[in-house]
């Protein structure tokens, strides 16, 4: 008899900047995979991949699960901002009494609501102003 593998998915959407990340995590031993890489071909550097990892660790939940995330928009830092809002918001679903002291008190469930600023008129960018001469 085939043994049967317990694939219970729970899911949860990051957002960063301009990235969007949308995360699926499965029970498993800890292989986290971004975009069908694994995260150390992803991410290359290692703050980034310690940023993604936050949330499993605070949690005591690295081995527990496999992490599968899709993400699009915005740069790598983003990104890894975006795949740990989205990892916290999972491990929510998973398990939200157990879990959501941890993770509310380490900030991963909020959203970083910084945003790049929009140019204005007569300036070279949102803020630097074209160089002022007298004469």
């Amino acid at each position: 008899m085939a043994k049967k593998l317990d694939k219970t998915a729970f899911y949860g959407t990051g957002r960063r900047k301009k990235s969007i990340a949308r995360v699926r995590l499965l029970n498993g031993n800890g292989k986290i995979t971004i975009n069908g890489k694994d995260i150390n071909e992803y991410f290359g550097v290692e703050t980034l991949k310690v940023i993604v990892k936050q949330p499993l660790v605070a949690t005591n939940t690295l081995d527990k699960y496999d992490v599968v995330a899709k993400v699009t928009g915005g740069g790598i830092s983003g990104q890894a901002g975006a795949v740990r809002h989205g990892i916290s918001r999972a491990l929510l679903e998973a398990n939200s009494t157990e879990y959501r002291p941890t993770l509310k008190a380490a900030g991963f469930l909020t959203r970083d609501a910084r945003m790049k600023e929009r140019k204005k008129y007569g300036l070279k960018k949102a803020r630097k102003a074209p160089q002022f001469s007298k004469r």
